[in-house]
């Protein structure tokens, strides 16, 4: 680490603010002059190898998330929302690396600012006049403040995680976490029993008792009892992180208080250390986590995605859900690769095939353009409702990791890693994808110029300058 140069002034900010420390206390903490702090806070010099030992030793802090983390994920947004041709030009990594780091809020107000300006575009594109020349158009959406809250919280909320483990192993062991929701509602006076109900629906409050569906799937009904826990019993716990969240809307409060109770549910249902240590013992193996978890093969692939704790991570994986037109309805990712914020997925994906191969997992090798490779993994998944008539929700989901951390992947056996000519070529999306040959190119990349040659006889009616 001493001979690595790491610029993280943000990061130590926000420490300091999560310690209540003054800048004078901070600086004897780290075992720094007054004047060094603030020159590392404000990016002037770099951190010093005993101030990042005293970060991890006094703070808990990963070091290697000081280089990356938010960051390198807006970089990266910003790249992508930069290759609009509204724009001249595209800055240069270091400058926008720079703007990151140093004003990491300025950067988060020009991706809301681009947000707003595709918004408008999108309506004036779908209508026949302009809407929102009031100027009341809203920066983002609620649901996307939410989606951004998660995002660059890497999807681990860590007072909520621990909360949900101390649920699920109360005496440090893993208990049976039917018995243990159904205690907890007792202690409100709220009882639960079985009972039958509509095909869509899987739990009803009636008074001082919760109804849950006896025809729907045990995984289902008992993630969804433990959201009710956390909504009853964590309630203090939800608020204050919300709070810390500063949300714009009470909209995206409430949605965001949602998606907390969710988290606290599969938390709850595969607590930290114990389904850490189980997938590292079944080398990731999400059938069998799911068996041993009485989970979901989403939600157990959605709980892998979350592993971040600070000094006990997990793989770092990307996670993803797709409809069957094509559409992101769940994302996240821990790796260096990044979803596409403002258009569609890369069709090379195997993700969009799992539709096809109903009930099989399908494993499949890509490069992405910057030369980082990567095992997908992607299989259908269907939510039945439990009649005959009623309607089937089908998605298709994708979980990877870098190559690099493939040997702990079951699903990397017999697979040869070190071919280059295995790995297919994939992007994030085609409007930003440089690749200038690809067969399933849907539209031009954004920030090349074309040639339209005369007697083009390829699939695209143009070539890529």
């Amino acid at each position: 680490m001493a001979t690595q140069k790491i610029y993280a002034g943000s990061a130590l900010r926000e420490t300091r603010a999560r310690a209540g420390l003054t800048q004078k206390r901070f600086a004897e903490t780290l075992g720094v002059s007054l004047p060094y702090l603030s020159q590392m806070e404000n990016n002037h010099r770099p951190i010093s190898a005993g101030a990042l030992l005293r970060l991890a030793q006094e703070f808990g802090v990963d070091l290697t998330t000081l280089a990356a983390g938010d960051a390198e994920r807006m970089v990266i947004d910003m790249q992508e929302a930069l290759a609009d041709p509204l724009f001249d030009a595209t800055p240069p990594l270091a400058d926008l690396r720079l703007a990151a780091t140093n004003a990491p809020v300025l950067a988060r107000a020009f991706l809301d600012l681009y947000r707003a300006h595709r918004q408008g575009q999108e309506r004036l594109a779908a209508m026949d006049q302009a809407i929102g020349a009031d100027g009341r158009n809203s920066l983002t959406t609620p649901w996307e403040e939410v989606r951004d809250f998660f995002h660059y919280c890497d999807n681990y909320i860590d007072a909520v995680d621990r909360a949900a483990e101390h649920f699920a192993c109360p005496d440090g062991q893993r208990q049976d976490p039917w018995q243990l929701a159904v205690a907890a509602l007792a202690r409100r006076d709220i009882q639960v029993r079985m009972a039958e109900m509509p095909a869509n629906s899987v739990f009803r409050r009636d008074g001082n008792q919760i109804l849950v569906n006896a025809a729907s799937e045990p995984a289902t009904r008992l993630f969804q009892l433990l959201h009710i826990v956390a909504l009853e019993r964590q309630n203090d716990l939800l608020e204050a992180t919300l709070d810390l969240a500063r949300f714009r809307s009470d909209t995206a409060r409430d949605i965001a208080r949602l998606g907390m109770a969710n988290y606290f549910a599969g938390a709850a249902l595969m607590p930290y250390r114990a389904f850490l240590a189980a997938a590292r013992a079944e080398r990731h193996d999400l059938e069998r986590l799911a068996h041993l978890f009485g989970a979901s093969l989403e939600q157990v692939a959605h709980r892998l995605s979350t592993l971040q704790r600070p000094g006990a991570k997990g793989v770092p994986f990307f996670f993803v859900r797709v409809d069957q037109a094509g559409t992101i309805t769940k994302r996240h990712s821990a790796t260096r690769l990044q979803f596409a914020r403002f258009g569609g997925a890369c069709p090379l994906w195997n993700v969009h095939q799992a539709f096809e191969q109903p009930g099989r997992f399908l494993r499949q090798l890509a490069e992405t353009p910057d030369g980082v490779r990567y095992l997908l993994l992607s299989r259908d998944v269907s939510k039945h409702a439990g009649a005959f008539n009623a309607p089937v929700r089908r998605f298709a989901i994708g979980l990877g990791c870098e190559v690099t951390q493939a040997e702990g992947m079951v699903y990397a056996d017999g697979l040869d890693l070190t071919k280059p000519r295995v790995f297919d070529p994939i992007g994030i999306s085609c409007r930003i994808c440089p690749r200038p040959d690809c067969h399933q190119r849907s539209v031009p990349p954004i920030d090349r110029p074309l040639r339209i040659p005369a007697d083009r006889d390829g699939p695209l009616p143009y070539e890529i300058a």
